[in-house]
């Protein structure tokens, strides 16, 4: 069977395809229509985040058994379209959950610990400590909203700071453990300090976090987000900063990014995520949660392995 690689990936994908007896052919540089001409001749596709897998592209593909994403999220793919040609579509979040769980802890002790700021008060030679006295997560309530391969990873990390953990997931039941209680979104709203979104980008949760959803918090509140940008309106969050409702934001996904995740949607940004470039109360990072050295290699291969056992006779 011929399998078509169209982003870059860890060789180990590509390799333990071949050792297995597929042919593999790597499609790093080519455009929409070049993918649209050749893709009919392969079995196997494996994507990133480069191409939109949509139906037009789909329907000419008669030979086309899998799909494989090389990520946690699977948005850029038809997936009604797909399941209904057939085509098994395959994922794996399994691969950069700890990443993503570790960036999200150091973003929010960043944050908590007036990091960013200090760092560059030193280099202007500033030597502030009153004003940089900081938080401590002990104590503080976190609620985490989307219990996944994402949402449980940041709590298994958290579990060492003493402090309270609720999760709210609507697809899932009884993983209270430990160290974190299911709970209910008006729980959340009502008892914690801090929120971590870890949701995958569908019409339900798509600009879910806004001003009705911020404001429905008893506490003001601090924000975490890993998961996709337009889970959270950016504007209603700039507002609640403004007023105070929320404290501060730790941003790894941003609403204006490309669907690529490779850069922004236009040049000329919004006012709102001016606002957060200039703001000491956010911290910022380019989508790289689950962006390690260790999640490029396990992610491929663990891509390799589910691609096998769907396509391998």
């Amino acid at each position: 069977m011929k399998i078509l690689i169209v982003d870059s990936n860890h060789s180990i994908l590509h390799e333990t395809l071949i050792s297995n007896g597929f042919s593999c052919d790597l499609f790093w540089d080519k455009s929409v229509n070049e993918l649209k001409s050749i893709l009919p001749n392969y079995d196997g596709l494996i994507i990133r985040s480069r191409f939109k897998i949509d139906k037009i592209l789909l329907e000419n593909c008669p030979n086309l058994k899998c799909i494989g994403r090389v990520g946690a999220g699977m948005e850029n793919i038809d997936l009604v379209y797909a399941k209904e040609r057939g085509i098994v579509c395959l994922c794996v979040p399994e691969g950069n959950r700890d990443a993503v769980g570790e960036h999200a802890l150091g973003m929010l002790l960043m944050l908590f610990n007036n990091l960013k700021k200090a760092d560059k008060e030193i280099r202007q030679g500033k030597w502030l400590r009153e004003e940089n006295r900081g938080l401590e997560l002990k104590g503080k309530t976190i609620g985490i909203i989307g219990f996944g391969n994402m949402g449980s990873s940041f709590a298994k990390k958290l579990s060492g700071f003493d402090c309270k953990i609720l999760a709210f997931d609507k697809y899932k039941n009884g993983f209270t453990n430990e160290f974190v209680k299911e709970s209910t979104i008006q729980k959340i709203q009502d008892e914690c300090d801090i929120i971590s979104i870890h949701l995958p980008l569908t019409n339900e949760t798509r600009f879910m976090i806004n001003d009705a959803f911020i404001k429905a918090f008893k506490k003001n509140i601090y924000i975490i987000n890993t998961a996709r940008g337009k889970c959270l309106d950016t504007a209603d969050l700039v507002e609640a900063i403004k007023c105070g409702k929320v404290l501060g934001a730790c941003l790894d996904v941003l609403e204006f990014e490309s669907d690529s995740f490779e850069g922004f949607e236009e040049n000329q940004l919004p006012e709102s995520m001016k606002y957060l470039i200039h703001s000491d109360k956010v911290i910022l990072s380019p989508h790289i949660a689950g962006w390690t050295h260790e999640s490029n290699f396990k992610m491929s291969e663990l891509i390799a392995i589910k691609m096998l056992s769907v396509l391998k006779i």
